[in-house]
């Protein structure tokens, strides 16, 4: 099937909420607006409304016609990024600092969308749960949301979530089995060195130097462990030190983004790092302080609920129109603590086309509103494909 005859007819509606969320981009933990919104919209639709779930998130719930046990979640997340906007479009955020340039006001449309069809037509067995995440932009809203007791408080047989991808054709979805985005950790790192006069470096330990060649140790991380084929990366992103051209500095601070594709890779990459700092140090008579610290884990497609996914992106984009064979991709997504702690899967959402050409968190980028009625069809058909009614 194509995209759904009442979803298209709902596409005005769609694009109208969207805009409003846009214009009114609320960062992470502060989505008070936009879950107030979500909520009354729900609400207005007969489905029961469960709110302050990790901090700002919602959870509605809709039950179809019979009584089966079965349960789905799907997920949007619903929070903006720190960044100035520069679209001009007539709904531009009205907040200076703050815009959606990543799409979670398309993804929640789209999940309203989905929920207002369903509460329609009621045409499936079941129950589902309506998930709106706050925080996904480094917050942690997804974690926040499974140690609230998400999934206990609203269990799920399997759990679903989408973004929308400005680098993919228009017209398709792509996905993976197994890990589909990388994990997200960081680390700082501080050298203890002995400050003294430029002139006379023999009686100082120089911890710029010593930061340069820590700075080259942890690039054989990749080089040298991770095979060729795998995927992982180890990003000197900060250099701090010194205060004036005649002053060895007593102190230099470095900072790393570290990005891998494995829970076992990640171990592995966590280790040498640390061994690398210790091994400098020691080579260089100074202490060396490492704080490591793991952020999002990957996110791990389940296969049964990714042959789920697909079988209904299928239905309605076609099968040749699913590419399940995506690159992995070293971007992260907080949609990985859902799936650590229930089945589920995640898959992309292709958007770009001549009048969208910005990637996201860019200041121009605009979600494609072409692709809001593929998303809600999406939703409603796999809602529909595995809970049907008897």
């Amino acid at each position: 099937m194509p995209v759904n005859n009442r979803i298209a007819e709902m596409h005005e509606d769609m694009q109208e909420w969207r805009h409003d969320i846009h214009k009114h981009p609320e960062l992470c933990f502060e989505e008070v607006r936009t879950a107030n919104v979500v909520a009354e919209k729900l609400k207005s639709w007969g489905i029961e409304v469960h709110e302050g779930i990790g901090v700002t998130g919602l959870v509605g719930v809709l039950k179809g016609q019979g009584d089966s046990k079965r349960t789905i979640g799907i997920r949007a997340d619903m929070d903006a990024l720190p960044l100035q906007e520069l679209t001009g479009v007539p709904y531009q955020s009205i907040h200076d600092g703050k815009m959606h340039a990543c799409g979670h006001d398309g993804h929640t449309a789209i999940l309203l969308g989905a929920a207002k069809y369903l509460s329609e037509t009621r045409n499936f067995d079941g129950t589902v749960h309506f998930i709106f995440q706050p925080a996904e932009e480094g917050g942690g809203g997804g974690d926040a949301m499974v140690k609230d007791g998400l999934f206990e408080r609203f269990p799920c047989d399997g759990v679903y979530g989408l973004h929308n991808m400005p680098d993919m054709p228009i017209g398709g979805f792509h996905i993976k089995y197994g890990p589909l985005m990388a994990s997200a950790d960081e680390a700082k790192v501080t050298i203890h060195g002995k400050g003294g006069h430029a002139a006379h470096p023999q009686r100082s330990i120089d911890p710029i130097m010593i930061g340069v060649q820590l700075h080259v140790a942890l690039q054989t991380i990749v080089s040298r462990n991770v095979g060729p084929v795998d995927n992982a990366v180890v990003s000197i992103t900060e250099f701090h030190s010194g205060t004036a051209g005649n002053i060895i500095p007593h102190e230099a601070e470095l900072s790393a983004s570290i990005r891998t594709t494995t829970p076992a890779m990640r171990d592995m990459v966590e280790q040498r790092f640390k061994d690398i700092c210790a091994g400098v140090a020691a080579t260089f008579g100074v202490e060396i302080d490492v704080e490591y610290r793991r952020n999002y884990p990957c996110t791990v497609n389940h296969d049964k609920e990714t042959d789920i996914i697909v079988k209904a992106a299928s239905a309605i984009v076609g099968a040749n129109n699913v590419n399940t064979n995506a690159p992995v991709r070293m971007g992260s997504e907080d949609f990985s603590f859902m799936l650590e702690a229930c089945p589920g899967a995640y898959i992309f959402l292709a958007a770009k086309d001549e009048t969208h050409p910005h990637s996201v968190h860019h200041p121009e980028y605009d979600f494609n509103d072409e692709i809001l009625s593929t998303g809600a069809s999406l939703w409603a058909h796999l809602v529909e494909q595995e809970m049907p009614r008897s």
